[in-house]
């Protein structure tokens, strides 16, 4: 006789630790536990490999998980939506086009947003690399751009950490080849970076800082640094004017933001504790600090006891720990605490063949260290699209989970 489903484990967004997890369900199922993936994308890029997706090395496949093939290995039921609350109270997540989804246990991976609203004329003027699916879509509309017009073409990047700095190398290679492809020079385009700091990606090290600032120099791209941007202004034509505090304004066809990371309005409007940031916080065991019954991971997070960096080699290690914290917790066995490693290998791709590759005071730069990345990237997704053999008949937890929905997903 199948094993009846006595819980109900909701995962929230379907992010790098949240796959990891799902994978690792998919090799160790839990009796009586029904999986729920909630998620607005049935692809899900991978931070490593999208700067590389950008300038065209990787294409669309190489560079997204998708979700569909992952949750049927997993025997977890998938729900395209988007969260707009969560009922800490009743136990249920908010959707925007269904019913209450109720769960026994959540588990949150929705990552962040660019903070915008603060500056006028950027929430309605400027692109923001989250979520990713509108960043492509207007890339690849400006690269068509590029090549139906004869006209110079400008892009500004707002922000100036690992992200944007990554961003605006691969997207200038990218246009590089476009016109050349077409027959025209690499002078028809222009790229300008505004960044508040007095040095790009603020956290890496001096080394680190001084290479990348001399590829700018030696690639032609616009620095504004100590500039905080304080407009984003239309012009005609569909142009776009970047104002500085200072006075400084730079015209071009279209501006990419990539500031620091924002917590969606949510999560705080739950009532779960969250830090200064908005983000919510947790313990060493990724639980929420209010919510035991709920998770949080990935760049919505940020540990109460190990703050780092919203980076994604975090997401990335805290997918085995997550697996194991929820099986512990259905079970009523001890979880374990997770902490993240204070030094970690950053590499940041110059999207012309060559990384810097460094970690604590120590760099490297070298396209070996480029091929070691995409080594790594590759493993990784590999993960995805290579599922351990399983057996063909239905289990128990898949024949109940098909027979027994969760009644939020009826019509």
């Amino acid at each position: 006789m199948a094993q009846p489903i006595v819980k109900d484990l909701v995962f929230l967004g379907g992010g790098h630790t949240h796959a990891i997890a799902l994978r690792k369900f998919g090799m160790q199922p839990l009796p009586g536990v029904r999986l729920t993936l909630i998620t607005n994308l049935t692809d899900t890029p991978y931070s490593g490999m999208l700067p590389c997706h950008i300038s065209g090395l990787y294409d669309f496949d190489e560079s997204h998980i998708d979700l569909r093939p992952l949750s049927q290995f997993a025997q977890c039921q998938l729900l395209m939506d988007r969260a707009v609350g969560i009922d800490t109270v009743n136990q249920q997540v908010i959707c925007a086009h269904h019913p209450p989804i109720a769960f026994d246990v959540l588990s949150i991976d929705t990552g962040s947003t660019p903070a915008t609203l603060d500056v006028p004329g950027a929430a309605a003027y400027a692109i923001p690399a989250k979520p990713v699916p509108d960043l492509l879509s207007a890339w690849e509309a400006l690269l068509s751009q590029v090549r139906q017009s004869a006209a110079p073409i400008a892009v500004a990047v707002v922000g100036g950490g690992v992200g944007g700095v990554e961003l605006t190398l691969n997207m200038q290679r990218r246009l590089w080849q476009v016109l050349e492809a077409s027959g025209r020079s690499r002078q028809d385009r222009s790229m300008h970076l505004s960044h508040r700091g007095a040095e790009v990606a603020n956290g890496r090290n001096r080394s680190t800082r001084r290479r990348l600032r001399q590829h700018f120099v030696e690639r032609g791209v616009q620095l504004h640094l100590s500039e905080s941007v304080c407009a984003i202004e239309a012009l005609p034509e569909g142009r776009r004017r970047v104002r500085c505090e200072s006075g400084l304004a730079s015209d071009c066809d279209c501006v990419f933001w990539v500031t620091n990371a924002a917590a969606p309005g949510w999560v705080q409007a739950a009532g779960l504790t969250t830090d200064a940031s908005g983000f919510v916080l947790v313990e060493d065991t990724l639980q929420s600090c209010s919510h035991p019954a709920i998770f949080a991971v990935g760049d919505v997070a940020t540990m109460k006891h190990h703050p780092r960096p919203k980076a994604g080699v975090f997401a990335v290690r805290q997918g085995p720990p997550l697996f194991h914290n929820l099986q512990a917790y259905l079970t009523g066995q001890p979880l374990r605490p997770f902490r993240p490693q204070k030094q970690y290998l950053n590499i940041i791709d110059l999207g012309d063949g060559c990384a810097i590759a460094s970690r604590g005071p120590f760099t490297l730069e070298s396209r070996l260290m480029r091929r070691w990345k995409d080594r790594i990237d590759r493993q990784f997704m590999g993960l995805f699209t290579d599922f351990p053999a399983m057996p063909s008949a239905p289990s128990a937890v898949a024949a109940t989970a098909a027979a027994l929905p969760n009644p939020a997903l009826m019509p």
